[in-house]
């Protein structure tokens, strides 16, 4: 059991965090980051198009459950198909024990097959701050004017177990049909499932 102390700071710094997160229907964060080849990568760098972003850390069982059933995957060749700009981001710090260094994190991306136009290194956790995310996976959206416009899971069932996949809703892909529709985002917000982020302090 964690000392009460690191508990009230885990929780302060959790509500700092919410505080200041990204608020749906407004434009959504600036941002730049390095990704794992080294490249800086920028918000406004995809201006006027769809911007995925996806929460990942390998060392997860929920992160795994998609990747391992190439559910992910297939959601990510799903929005490129589309013309969407797919960010992976990874906010694990550096002296967590399952954090992997840009070129390790580059390499499981592609052993795995993964489809995400960049991963991006955001060990300081400034970019998952920002946007308040909390679990991996986490899910954001953002259309072509620069709204964030979904925020949460990647489906409905809450669950680390594969077998649950072929019978959840897929709120990403049903986000980014309607966006693509010119639609009404149905379910802007949907509660997060995984692990949690292992911030920096």
């Amino acid at each position: 059991m964690l000392p009460r102390a690191l508990v009230s700071a885990a929780l302060i710094a959790f509500s700092a965090a919410a505080s200041a997160a990204a608020a749906l229907g407004q434009p959504a964060p600036a941002f730049s980051a390095v990704d794992t080849a080294g490249k800086t990568v920028a918000l406004s760098d995809f201006k006027g198009r769809t911007v995925v972003l996806e929460w990942v850390n390998p060392g997860c069982p929920y992160v795994r459950k998609h990747y391992d059933s190439a559910n992910m995957q297939a959601t990510q060749k799903a929005a490129a198909a589309q013309g969407v700009v797919w960010l992976a981001v990874n906010s694990t710090h550096a002296g967590a024990g399952d954090y992997l260094a840009p070129a390790a994190m580059g390499a499981w991306m592609k052993d795995k097959g993964a489809a995400a136009s960049a991963t991006l290194m955001d060990v300081d956790g400034k970019l998952g701050r920002a946007y308040g995310a909390r679990t991996t996976p986490h899910l954001y959206v953002i259309d072509p004017k620069g709204t964030l416009v979904y925020a949460g899971a990647i489906d409905s069932k809450p669950s680390a177990n594969p077998a649950d996949i072929k019978t959840a809703t897929n709120y990403v892909n049903q986000t980014l049909a309607e966006v693509a529709a010119g639609k009404p985002v149905s379910r802007p917000a949907t509660q997060p499932y995984g692990c949690s982020i292992k911030y920096a302090d």
